[in-house]
């Protein structure tokens, strides 16, 4: 009996001497410990749902009714007042007192016996129709009016101190006080007194402080880079007082040159 009993010891010994027993046990044994917690867990943690807001309720029960605010308006890019950029051309371009003498000439708007240098852009469709003008960015109507001269005017104001200027429109969509976003629909294009040689067109500005800006210098440019812009004075010469239009006016006496500049086409890139 002692001698089977000193066998069996004998081979227990043998057995626990092995290399691997003892890792194999310290697996089974880890196993065994974690299976034991992730069973407890399992049933005694039921899963909670996230709180969702419903009709139109935040966390707090409060309804959320307040606008949303854009944020990325400084980072639009000013765009041509048309739907499509290929479809129009330049009829009379910006007065800039930097250009040579020959582009200057092509600037200006004869008035009887005085010559206006063009404070903006005046913009119509290649087959002479008329189209629809949008807001090159995007704001808040600051004004809309009726003006014989200018062919009604709508102004749409941006950040720090950026205005753009749409003139010669009809049949106006917004209102003072209108929020638009741009590519938005603000009138169809149509005629002025004052330039009459452009016939059916818009008269497009983007002012900064009351200044007139180049649009062309400005298009596909940030509201940003333009809030950065430092005005000059000295660029428009003879700006209206009465405050009813945004054309300047250089006096000269009328020497009876033809107007070139009216007639003038420049094909949009």
């Amino acid at each position: 009996m002692r001698e089977e009993e000193k066998n069996r010891s004998s081979q227990w010994k043998t057995f626990f001497k092995k290399r691997w027993v003892f890792p194999a046990v310290y697996l089974v044994a880890a196993a065994l410990l974690i299976s034991t917690i992730v069973w407890y867990q399992a049933g005694n943690n039921s899963v909670k749902e996230p709180n969702v807001a419903e009709n139109g309720k935040d966390l707090t029960g409060k309804n959320n009714e307040e606008p949303v605010v854009e944020v990325n308006q400084s980072f639009e890019n000013v765009v041509m007042p048309v739907k499509n950029d290929d479809e129009v051309v330049i009829k009379t371009g910006f007065f800039d007192a930097n250009a040579s003498e020959e582009d200057q000439e092509a600037a200006l708007i004869v008035d009887g016996n005085k010559y206006r240098p063009n404070t903006g852009l005046d913009i119509a469709n290649k087959d002479g129709k008329e189209f629809e003008v949008v807001a090159a960015l995007s704001g808040k109507v600051a004004s809309v009016r009726q003006d014989a001269l200018l062919g009604n005017v709508i102004e749409v104001e941006h950040e720090k101190g950026i205005v753009t200027i749409y003139q010669s429109v009809k049949d106006m969509k917004v209102k003072s006080g209108d929020s638009v976003k741009q590519g938005d629909v603000l009138a169809t294009s149509s005629t002025s007194q004052l330039n009459m040689a452009a016939k059916n067109h818009v008269h497009f500005e983007i002012r900064k402080d009351d200044q007139a800006l180049n649009p062309q210098t400005y298009f596909g440019q940030s509201l940003t880079v333009l809030s950065e812009v430092e005005v000059d004075d000295s660029k428009i010469s003879g700006q209206i007082e009465s405050g009813e239009g945004s054309e300047n006016v250089k006096d000269t006496e009328d020497t009876g040159t033809e107007d070139t500049g009216s007639d003038t086409e420049l094909e949009l890139e």
